[in-house]
């Protein structure tokens, strides 16, 4: 059974031809919610008698259809409905289709019933407005709106390691300052899923925001295709189907990994002016997906392995990382000090320094390590399940969990610099 049902008088139909005494069968045993772009007598009159005969009533008057539609999410989320059935017109289903593109995600199952208004006399009604450009016009409209919504948990923190030199600009985000309003996403999630209630405008508008305080334009984001595994795309290069690294000597563009307990992780060669962007979990960790990005900047730009730093983000601490004692043998094998107590029930693991290991095996400086084992520079990498009001943790908050990121990208140099201005004269 529909637990929601959504009645569009804002874009698809007016009560004439929805007629009082349909809504009146359809409603029994559902939540209500009337989007309004202006009420009249006739539709007031229809709302009392939806009130006589549903359960719940919701109006959705709002300055704009954006801001109702996700009041109407914000409704649903609080009821944890997901399952929702859509009276409009043909015109008004491709109005909400558009705006299910921004302002929800697959969680959420649209059914529509059409009404037919072709026999509706009413001069005003929407059904009857022909669609001029609607794409733009919803992207305006859910643009203008989600710019307009308040910051949640504080103002927008970074954290830089001083091991990057100034020629790069970089950091890891937290989770304060967004505008994400779901508990265990709120509020500066920066990933969009399938799988969770974020949706893509939302986390469009957290990563401008954050681009507004660190200084980089974030539509030139380039986030990896996660498969918890060790695939390095070259960008430039045909794009895998899946990949959890980025490497590259473009300035212009920014390199981002996603992490909520998995570690981001950022590479630089300062000689050669190449970076890397690469997300791993325990998988990719044991994939070797570090060393990966580390031999792609090697083998695609002639970088020495002895010039490149790499900064481990926030990521779950051993302290907090558990896992089966069936799984723990292969982070043994790189080191004991990985697994602590390895004849508990549930070991700890330390994938932290697991890929601190494996790093200097395959040729980096320890030196040139940024990790929670380094004293004399800001901690850069702290515990994300143990910061619950600065951090997103997967272990901690389970499957709608939010996500930070680590991001990077090359300062433009003194001589580019000079060389664009020049051409401007």
């Amino acid at each position: 059974m529909h637990e929601a049902l959504l009645i569009d008088f804002a874009n698809g139909g007016c009560s004439a031809c929805v007629g009082a005494s349909h809504l009146e069968r359809l409603v029994r045993d559902y939540h209500v919610f009337l989007l309004y772009a202006t009420q009249n007598e006739a539709n007031n009159c229809v709302i009392e008698k939806l009130k006589a005969t549903s359960k719940s009533v919701n109006i959705l008057e709002d300055v704009s259809t954006a801001s109702g539609l996700y009041r109407f999410k914000q409704i649903l989320d609080e009821l944890d409905v997901s399952v929702i059935k859509v009276v409009t017109s043909p015109n008004g289903k491709q109005m909400i289709d558009l705006y299910r593109e921004r302002l929800f995600t697959a969680v959420y199952s649209f059914e529509f019933d059409l009404i037919a208004s072709d026999k509706c006399t009413c001069a005003e009604c929407p059904s009857h407005a022909p669609l001029d450009s609607p794409g733009e016009k919803v992207r305006k409209d859910v643009e203008e709106f989600v710019r307009r919504l308040p910051a949640l948990k504080g103002e927008i923190t970074v954290s830089k390691s001083t091991l990057i030199p100034d020629c790069f600009g970089h950091g890891f985000s937290s989770r304060c300052g967004g505008v994400s309003y779901i508990s265990t996403v709120s509020s500066l999630n920066l990933f969009c899923s399938s799988k969770r209630r974020d949706p893509r405008a939302v986390v469009d508008e957290n990563r401008r925001r954050l681009g507004l305080v660190v200084g980089f334009d974030h539509k030139t984001m380039h986030f990896p295709k996660v498969n918890h595994g060790s695939d390095v795309w070259v960008l430039g290069k045909p794009e895998p189907d899946v990949y959890d690294g980025i490497v590259t000597d473009r300035t212009g563009v920014v390199l981002a990994a996603p992490g909520a307990d998995c570690i981001p992780l950022l590479f630089c060669d300062p000689v050669h002016r190449v970076i890397g962007a690469t997300h791993a979990g325990w998988r990719g960790t044991l994939m070797g997906a570090a060393m990966e990005t580390v031999n792609s900047m090697v083998r695609e730009f002639g970088s020495n392995i002895q010039d490149i730093c790499v900064a481990l983000g926030p990521s779950v601490g051993v302290c907090c990382y558990t896992m089966d004692q069936k799984q723990v043998s292969d982070f043994t094998k790189i080191h004991t000090d990985c697994v602590p107590d390895p004849e508990s029930a549930r070991p700890h693991v330390n994938i932290r320094l697991a890929n601190r290991v494996l790093l200097q095996n395959g040729g980096v400086l320890p030196e040139h390590i940024h990790d929670d084992t380094v004293c004399d520079r800001p901690l850069v990498t702290p515990c994300t399940s143990c910061n619950p009001q600065k951090y997103f943790s997967h272990v901690r908050d389970g499957i709608n969990f939010g996500t930070q990121v680590g991001f990077m990208w090359i300062r433009e140099s003194e001589l580019e610099t000079k060389t664009e201005a020049a051409a401007l004269v």
